[in-house]
């Protein structure tokens, strides 16, 4: 159970933080730029659930899949926070499970269904509830490329599943971002060399 009664603590004003353990580390410690990156990939889903504010069917049925995921989030958050331990047992901390990846790839696959093949990138737009996803998206890359450092570097220490649940979320908010431009109707579509002028 989480209880917060004071917000400062002065305890982090000497640059340093607490793991889950209570272990005090550098605030610029990759383990914590791994969790905190994972906390504005939250942020930023935030403002897309914000997004799907006009409530039609298509904005509810978003906001049923991106509400869980926020929850998630902090599971990955808690997860990262918590140094692996070789003694530790199954099921003591909090940990990303297989069961939620396997629901985000359910989920890629219901909407994937709906959406024509490619034949070039997406530019992020197209509607603001997709720019809104594409950014999430984006931050979620980031997250999961900092949290592939961390477990490169510390990997007897790191659960793998928070970084393949990092891979699978930039996945879905890829393709929610098309189905929020109509399915894909309303996506933009890169055109190499578009811009370039002959000299």
């Amino acid at each position: 159970m989480v209880r917060l009664t004071k917000i400062y603590t002065k305890t982090g004003d000497n640059g340093t933080t607490g793991l889950a353990t209570g272990e005090r580390v550098p605030k610029h410690d990759l383990r914590v730029e791994a969790y905190g990156t994972v906390d504005e990939a939250n942020a930023a889903i935030g403002v897309a659930v914000l997004a799907c504010g006009e409530r039609t069917q298509l904005h509810e049925e978003l906001r049923a899949v991106l509400v869980p995921i926020q929850h998630d989030l902090f599971d990955v958050g808690a997860d990262l926070a918590t140094p692996f331990a070789a003694n530790e047992a199954p099921g003591t901390k909090l940990r990303i499970i297989q069961s939620q990846v396997d629901r985000l790839e359910r989920t890629i696959d219901h909407f994937n269904e709906s959406l024509a093949p490619l034949t070039s990138f997406v530019l992020p737009g197209g509607t603001p509830l997709s720019a809104h996803l594409h950014v999430a998206r984006t931050v979620v890359r980031r997250a999961e490329r900092i949290a592939c450092a961390l477990l490169d570097s510390r990997p007897t220490e790191v659960s793998p599943l928070a970084m393949v649940y990092l891979n699978r979320l930039s996945d879905l908010l890829f393709v929610l971002g098309r189905v929020a431009n109509d399915h894909g109707k309303h996506d933009v579509l890169w055109k190499p060399g578009s811009t370039r002028q002959a000299t």
